[in-house]
């Protein structure tokens, strides 16, 4: 199951569609609003410019339907996905951080297990299809994508399946792994994550070994799912630019796993890059609060002690007078809007999570959708040289850096 309704039963993600009837949050700014040349503008722009994006788990939607890789053929349409091939193509993709995503229910041996194993299951993916070539350089992203194949790379989400080895860090990044994520949902034994009680006020001394290994190896360090202590941590101690894979502005939806303002004022200075996410909760105020509702109904419902159908006839009787809000593509671009007016538009660039979510924005309900959103950008007088740097200049720019880091420069 995706990992942002993971722990809930199948009929708490009713109330994910908009009500019938209902007009969407953020109408006034959808795809269908933005004027044919804002449209054409933006395709033109992403024709040129390789759109990197930071995040994308169509490997763990496929295990979740106990699909192998070979089990799909993702040149052809698959609507009951986010993400194949044709749609990569009209979304003007670039270059694809891949997730190998492993849960924090597994720990110890059992999850670098599961890192290995799904690091070679991406790895397959993508020589699968000649549309997809590995990448694991800013130069490799800009030739494949000059190439007109899809540049690939590997993200590793999860700090804990490291198992606290810097040999198994090593590991990784032989075999491809382009950034880890130093926490997910829990704590591990050396970081805190956003959405677990705090252990170490950040990083443990051990967790800042791992954020210099990672400089010196040439991976970048990803703060997304970390506490902003950690986010504090990691950045006084990396001397590479920093990611936040899939991270939105807090300031905008006060989630504690987007970037606080202080974080994102600490960014110029490290040249580091927030990809901005289309997680509904993430991106949304009224999604989170409609989520927060909902699980205090369910709570209160188990708290009864009526048995699960109880207790789904309740959430559904709850839902059908609640209906849920959506997001919408007006609120991704707000975040971008948000952050380029804190620290500019040099630290921005895009993380959709597609694929590991179960509900998507209003208008950006798939990979095909990229363009939609830089013509809302460019709706709003962003400039074209801003329009690439958040395509994908800036991700270039901080992996250059990244680079030259680990070669000692």
């Amino acid at each position: 199951m995706m990992r942002y309704a993971r722990l809930l039963p199948l009929f708490l993600l009713i109330g994910c569609a908009a009500a019938p009837g209902t007009r969407p949050r953020g109408a006034s700014a959808s795809p269908e609003m933005a004027t044919d040349r804002f449209r054409v503008r933006a395709e033109r722009i992403l024709d040129d410019t390789p759109l990197i994006d930071g995040h994308n788990d169509i490997w763990d939607a496929m295990k979740d339907r106990r699909w192998g890789v070979a089990d799909v053929d993702l040149t052809q349409p698959r609507p009951e996905l986010h993400t194949d091939l044709p749609r990569l193509r009209a979304g003007r993709v670039g270059a694809q951080f891949w997730s190998a995503y492993v849960s924090t229910a597994y720990t110890g041996p059992e999850a670098l297990r599961q890192a290995l194993a799904n690091i070679e299951a991406v790895r397959q993916l993508v020589a699968r299809y000649e549309e997809l070539e590995p990448a694991r350089t800013a130069d490799d992203i800009a030739r494949i994508h000059r190439s007109g194949r899809i540049a690939s790379l590997i993200g590793m989400e999860g700090g804990h399946t490291i198992e606290s080895s810097l040999a198994n860090l090593r590991t990784f990044h032989d075999l491809g792994v382009s950034y880890l994520t130093l926490t997910h949902a829990a704590t591990t034994d050396w970081a805190d994550a956003a959405t677990d009680a705090p252990r170490h006020g950040g990083l443990s001394p051990f967790g800042e070994e791992v954020v210099r290994e990672m400089n010196r190896l040439g991976m970048f360090v990803d703060l997304s799912h970390v506490s902003p202590e950690t986010m504090h941590d990691a950045l006084r101690v990396t001397r590479a630019p920093v990611i936040f894979s899939h991270s939105s502005a807090r300031a905008v939806t006060d989630n504690p796993r987007n970037v606080p303002d202080d974080v994102l004022r600490l960014l110029p200075r490290n040249g580091g890059v927030v990809m901005v996410t289309f997680v509904p909760q993430f991106v949304s105020s009224a999604v989170g609060a409609w989520n927060a509702r909902r699980d205090s109904v369910t709570a209160a419902a188990r708290a009864a002690g009526p048995d699960s159908a109880g207790v789904e006839l309740r959430f559904r009787e709850w839902a059908a007078a609640n209906p849920s809000p959506r997001a919408t593509l007006s609120d991704v671009a707000d975040h971008i809007d948000h952050i380029r007016r804190v620290i500019g538009s040099d630290y921005i660039g895009i993380g959709a999570d597609f694929d590991g979510i179960t509900s998507t924005p209003v208008g950006l309900e798939n990979v095909s959708t990229y363009p939609a959103l830089f013509a809302e950008l460019a709706r709003r007088g962003y400039s074209d040289q801003e329009l690439r740097k958040i395509a994908g200049l800036n991700l270039l720019r901080a992996m250059r850096r990244m680079e030259s880091v680990a070669r000692g420069r």
